[in-house]
């Protein structure tokens, strides 16, 4: 099937039916404006994560911006938010297949995430079937039949949908304009938003974004210059699009006043994105000898780095009017195990618990089945109102606080092991195409496989990645490692009833992000070339 493009865009990828529906030369349009108007800005702020990287490898520690002193001082709020944001308790989030979006839409969340990013893999027939499952259902005419002849359809009430487009690094590398990829977020921001702002407008609920893995304001007030652009050329009011910040970088976490400014028209408030930000730390302080974190499971919300972001978190957006979001445990409910299942659910009130009397306005979940307990726990501290901005924290919080990075043990054979089966298996599932992926009764998205690769590397590279049980962690230990965990994760998936052949090129993957002496960026880089 041939589409009529905007001149100077090529599209080189199989253009399946209903594609047409959502790569029309009006929205295509919309891309190729976008691209131009703002993909030399986008290639400067990522050349300045490289420079930035390359001081702090030289032994720079962040800091507050003295350049921005007075927007933090200043006294200034975001706008104020539409009726369809402000309860914002339970938000849940899932990649875009199409029963797990009427699923989520279901679910009893006040809000749902719906993610073109860490959640979803990035092949070419998800992206594009991904818009086709939200331009239906934002006209509530999505359906999806199973293989048993169970239907899907939506309730009468579902939740507020909220869209998640990739981070800056990423390109869409099937779309080109005058020759250089478009970048990823761009071209799943622009598509959504041109078929369904208007739609979402007339029916009074968006259109509203997620935006990740930002590491300074400058890429907020690109984010806000695109939303002016778009809303203009699409002939609808500044302001009209909202926008939550996920506060999944270290670096961001000294510019979260900075960016609630930068957006403060367009902003929804910010997240505490937890995952990324772990794998942030690391990925930032890698060639700092002093810095070394204990396995995944020792770094909970209640360690000292992780406790003073959040709370930071909540203190900026209630001084400045904007929603606080909590970040998402991974647990979830375990099947044919009660004890095991309540262990998890307990393990889920703890935290929305702790986040409600924080002073978050709502936390994420990753499963139907958690709404309900997360709900409960927010309820109790809220009550019927629909979130607690009027909840100031008086806490005051620096950079010794934020890289205050404990606990440095334990470092276990078992969380080594870990780490590594859960890298071989969540790279093997991404590869085929599922971007969410249960593992361990937890839910593993690209973040938690980004910790996981991580960690392993700096414990070969680290003179303090040492085992509980005295033995250093060097490559030498870990490959056979790999070719075991291969091994049970291969025995595992056939025993799902899965298809194992994606699983041994995710161990070469996971043996060269890990191992290689030049720690890669980001893991879905590679992994995206290698992809159809």
């Amino acid at each position: 099937m041939s589409l009529t493009l905007p001149v100077g865009m090529q599209i080189n990828a199989p253009i399946l039916s209903g594609f047409e529906h959502i790569l029309t030369p009006e929205a295509l349009a919309l891309v190729a404006k976008l691209h131009r108007a703002c993909e030399p800005r986008r290639q400067e702020l990522l050349k300045q994560r490289v420079e930035r990287q390359a001081r702090i490898d030289a032994g720079e520690m962040p800091d507050f911006l003295p350049e921005t002193k007075h927007i933090r001082e200043g006294d200034w709020k975001v706008a104020s938010l539409p009726r369809a944001l402000e309860c914002r308790r339970v938000e849940i989030t899932g990649p875009v297949e199409r029963k797990m979006i009427i699923n989520a839409f279901n679910s009893g969340a006040d809000s749902y995430m719906t993610d073109f990013e860490d959640s979803n893999s990035p092949k070419w027939d998800n992206q594009i079937q991904g818009q086709i499952n939200l331009y239906d259902a934002v006209r509530r005419q999505i359906s999806h039949t199973n293989e048993a002849g169970k239907t899907y359809r939506l309730n009468d009430t579902i939740a507020t949908l909220q869209v998640r487009p990739r981070g800056w690094h990423l390109d869409e590398k099937h779309v080109t304009v005058d020759g250089h990829r478009v970048s990823g977020g761009i071209f799943d921001f622009a598509l959504f938003f041109f078929h369904n702002a208007k739609e979402q407008i007339a029916r009074g609920a968006g259109p509203f974004f997620y935006l990740p893995k930002m590491e300074s304001h400058l890429e907020a007030r690109l984010w806000n210059d695109i939303f002016c652009l778009a809303q203009d050329e699409l002939g609808i009011p500044r302001g009209s699009i909202k926008a939550t910040v996920l506060i999944e970088t270290i670096l961001a976490t000294f510019e979260m006043e900075e960016i609630l400014y930068e957006l403060r028209e367009h902003s929804a408030g910010l997240n505490a994105g937890r995952w990324d930000y772990i794998f942030s730390c690391i990925k930032k302080f890698k060639k700092n000898r002093d810095f070394c974190l204990a396995q995944r499971s020792a770094i909970t919300m209640e360690v000292p780095f992780m406790r003073a972001y959040a709370l930071a978190l909540v203190k900026a957006c209630h001084k400045r009017g904007a929603p606080a979001m909590g970040g998402m445990s991974a647990l979830i409910p375990i099947k044919n195990d009660p004890e095991a299942n309540e262990k998890a659910l307990a393990g889920i009130r703890h935290d929305k618990t702790r986040d409600a009397n924080d002073g978050f306005d709502g936390g994420w979940v990753a499963h139907p089945g958690l709404v309900s307990i997360a709900m409960e726990e927010f309820k109790k501290v809220l009550g019927e109102r629909p979130n607690q901005w009027e909840k100031q924290r008086i806490d005051t919080f620096g950079a010794r606080d934020f890289l205050n990075f404990q606990p440095e043990q334990p470092i276990t054979e078992t969380g080594l092991r870990n780490n590594i089966n859960v890298g071989i298996h969540y790279l093997g599932s991404w590869l085929a195409g599922n971007g969410c992926v249960p593992i361990h009764n937890l839910m593993e998205d690209a973040a938690t496989a980004e910790i996981s690769r991580s960690q392993v590397w700096q414990w070969v590279v680290s003179p303090k990645g040492i085992l509980d049980d005295g033995r250093k962690v060097t490559a030498d230990m870990v490959r056979p490692m790999i070719a075991e965990e291969l091994a049970k994760v291969k025995a595992t998936v056939v025993a799902q009833g899965e298809d194992t052949t994606t699983y041994d090129q995710a161990a070469v993957i996971f043996d060269k992000m890990s191992l290689t002496p030049e720690y890669p960026e980001f893991l879905t880089l590679p992994l995206y070339e290698a992809m159809e």
